[in-house]
């Protein structure tokens, strides 16, 4: 179990620092793609804040439950608070907030799923 730490304790902040420069970047215009579909915004919250989820406590597996969704759900009230008073085209959607709260949530325990059925 150490060697997990060990490898999502180097993972992490990379992931962290580079979904943080993504989420306050200047927004751009979205160009229409075959795979885009209304709504595609809130998949990818979810799932880069499940991928965070499962980082972070892989990183820190024993930290309580209650500190996890803390510091997750500080994370994810400030990067929306930041869009929407830096001004760059951004703004702040509860429903991302939503989306980024699950995502965390899943990968929470996809990791405890994980753990539990192979180590």
């Amino acid at each position: 179990m150490d060697n997990i730490s060990k490898i999502f304790s180097k993972i992490l902040p990379i992931y962290w620092a580079f979904l943080t420069y993504m989420l306050l970047r200047p927004g751009e215009e979205n160009h229409e793609y075959w795979f885009m579909f209304n709504g595609i915004d809130k998949v990818l919250h979810l799932s880069i804040f499940a991928a965070l989820g499962f980082a972070f406590i892989a990183t820190f597996p024993r930290l309580k439950f209650s500190y996890f969704f803390q510091i997750i759900l500080i994370y994810a009230f400030l990067t929306e608070i930041l869009q929407e008073e830096m001004g760059l085209g951004r703004s702040m959607e509860t429903l991302d907030i939503v989306a980024d709260i699950m995502g965390c949530l899943m990968g929470y325990y996809v990791y405890k799923l994980l753990v539990k059925r192979f180590f």
